[in-house]
């Protein structure tokens, strides 16, 4: 019964931003850590972003350090990861994906649970 919705993604041009959002049901989503992964054309599914079970800590691929923010609102059961200044380069299926350790691991095969995806695709 677990579920993780996201949703958000589009069509944007370089420079541009999105909001994506992740709604969990069916798990206490306050005891999980949450993340955000990419997976490109080709290429393997690559850590973006992480944040602890309260908000209080979040990490992220140095890539997107400066330009992506992860929060989350318990209230809600839902995680978000606002893009700014995307570029062509972060075109890929983004995924949000629950960790039931809340220590901003990065690795994927630790995440237990996973989100359909939704496509982001940034134009040059």
């Amino acid at each position: 019964q677990v579920q993780l919705v996201e949703s958000g993604g589009g069509l944007v041009q370089a420079g541009g931003s999105l909001r994506l959002s992740c709604a969990a049901s069916g798990l206490t989503f306050s005891s999980y850590g949450m993340g955000w992964f990419r997976e490109a054309p080709g290429r393997e599914r690559e850590f973006v972003a992480a944040i602890s079970r309260f908000g209080a800590m979040t990490t992220y691929t140095a890539s997107v350090k400066e330009r992506f923010a992860i929060s989350r609102d318990n209230a809600k059961n839902t995680v978000y990861l606002q893009m700014n200044s995307l570029k062509p380069e972060d075109t890929a299926v983004y995924y949000c994906a629950a960790d039931p350790r809340s220590s901003l691991r990065t690795a994927s095969s630790v995440y237990d649970y996973w989100g359909q995806g939704t496509q982001v695709t940034v134009s040059s």
